[in-house]
């Protein structure tokens, strides 16, 4: 079995170490036990503990079996009953630092193997092109943030996918409400008034951009959206051309969600 190189070690104890929703420190401690990893600096950051705790067993033993005894302890969904939301949100944070190592936490929180990245300079790469061409085209700075190497170490499809996730955040923020998918778009942007509105409504015209606007999002999420668990996950070879063109539709839906108004608390 291979061993992690120092930069997907980093990558690894940075995403488990992640605030806010991170391991906590008593976390930690117990994982540690768990996976027999001596914890030698419990006075340190958290990432910097993970890493140091990480790189030592791994240098110990010659291999990364207590590792990755960690990462399955610690992603077991069962620890995340009351938090679901949590999981997710560490899971995606974990998968993009396992890319460069072939491997992905799946939905049941087992480690699978996945292609590889043939190397790390070409995930940069993909990301120094991606983040410039957004650039010019002045793109929204919550869809600059997904310009990672992380998430393009294998296509630009998990960028976009984020990016669209970011989206559904977005509507969640500004307006309290939960859930995902249709079902958010339905509740943020329909009703007499809705939550949220991106023009005055003050015209039929007006209304049908209203609708309008809600269906793309819809559109979105839908050729974006997490399958169900008997379904296979998607698989888009997405080209840095397709890649941009989509980012800047998600841009330019930021911008208008950004500057709609909530009739309902004016």
């Amino acid at each position: 079995m291979p061993t992690f190189t120092q930069t997907q070690l980093e990558a690894i104890a940075g995403a488990l170490g992640d605030t806010p929703g991170g391991l906590t420190e008593g976390e930690i401690s117990v994982l540690f036990e768990m996976a027999s990893i001596p914890d030698p600096d419990a006075g340190l950051e958290t990432r910097q503990r993970l890493f140091n705790a990480f790189a030592d067993v791994q240098t110990t033993r010659n291999d990364r079996t207590h590792i990755l005894a960690f990462i399955c302890t610690a992603m077991r969904p069962e620890r995340f009953a009351k938090e679901p939301e949590r999981f997710e949100a560490m899971r995606d944070n974990v998968n993009r630092a396992l890319a460069l190592a072939g491997l992905v936490v799946s939905v049941d929180g087992k480690l699978e193997a996945v292609r590889e990245a043939s190397k790390l300079s070409e995930a940069t790469r993909r990301a120094r092109e991606l983040r410039a061409d957004l650039t010019y085209r002045d793109a929204h700075p919550e869809v600059m943030r997904f310009c990672q190497q992380e998430l393009l170490a294998d296509s630009y499809f998990p960028a976009v996918q984020e990016a669209v996730r970011g989206l559904a955040d977005k509507v969640r923020r500004r307006t309290g409400l939960d859930g995902d998918g249709p079902d958010l778009v339905d509740r943020a942007f329909s009703g007499d008034p809705p939550l949220l509105a991106i023009n005055t409504l003050a015209s039929e015209g007006q209304a049908g951009e209203q609708m309008g606007f809600a269906e793309l999002l819809k559109g979105l999420f839908a050729m974006f959206h997490d399958p169900a668990e008997t379904e296979p996950r998607p698989h888009w070879h997405m080209s840095r051309e397709d890649a941009e063109d989509l980012l800047g539709l998600i841009s330019l839906i930021h911008r208008r969600i950004d500057a709609a108004n909530m009739p309902r608390v004016m």
